[in-house]
């Protein structure tokens, strides 16, 4: 069971912030197991614009909220297990193939390709994802099918996990607490510090 000793960062998915329901439950979930959960919103956010960022400031945000949330719960960077919703989850995996340091990473709604795109895919830097991951995904996501987010994560060199809810959507609407309680358990299965 992982203790205090980690901490979770979640960003929220392009069109809501941090207090997205699914991630509120997902924080839920992990207090009774003592790990420090930080809800983080984008810079864009913040200042009421409703179009995200440029990837770069994105994945810049995920590595400050990362590091006030190691300093704040008193953890190495290395033990802060980092994730989110679509988007947010998203810059989450970009952060730590550029090489921030993290525990795994969680990723809600994967947005392998944009809906009816398949070929514009959004994997190429899963080969350079050397941490744990978790995917929680809806099986009939219009951003990922099952089939093509197991092929692309199949790149990915660490230990990858799958979750599929039958017949969600991308929104996985009415889905939280399966969210949060398939988050908590992998989260919690990471051995202590």
């Amino acid at each position: 069971m992982v203790r205090p000793g980690a901490a979770l960062l979640l960003a929220p998915g392009a069109g809501a912030g941090r207090d997205q329901p699914s991630l509120v439950a997902i924080e839920s979930a992990l207090a009774p197991a003592g790990v420090a959960v930080e809800r983080m919103d984008f810079p864009y956010r913040r200042a009421g614009r409703r179009a995200p960022d440029r990837p770069a400031v994105l994945v810049a945000a995920v590595a400050e909220a990362a590091a006030a949330l190691a300093a704040a719960a008193g953890v190495p960077p290395e033990r802060v297990v980092l994730g989110g919703r679509s988007m947010g989850g998203r810059m989450c995996s970009m952060a730590a193939a550029g090489g921030l340091a993290c525990l795994g990473l969680v990723l809600v709604s994967y947005p392998l390709h944009a809906p009816g795109r398949p070929a514009q895919r959004r994997d190429g830097h899963f080969p350079d994802l050397a941490v744990p991951c978790l995917f929680v995904s809806g099986t009939r996501d219009a951003f990922a099918a099952p089939a093509e987010l197991e092929e692309a994560a199949a790149a990915i060199p660490a230990p990858v996990t799958h979750v599929w809810l039958e017949g969600g959507d991308h929104g996985l609407r009415r889905r939280d607490a399966a969210v949060a309680e398939a988050v908590a358990r992998w989260v919690t299965a990471f051995p202590s510090a």
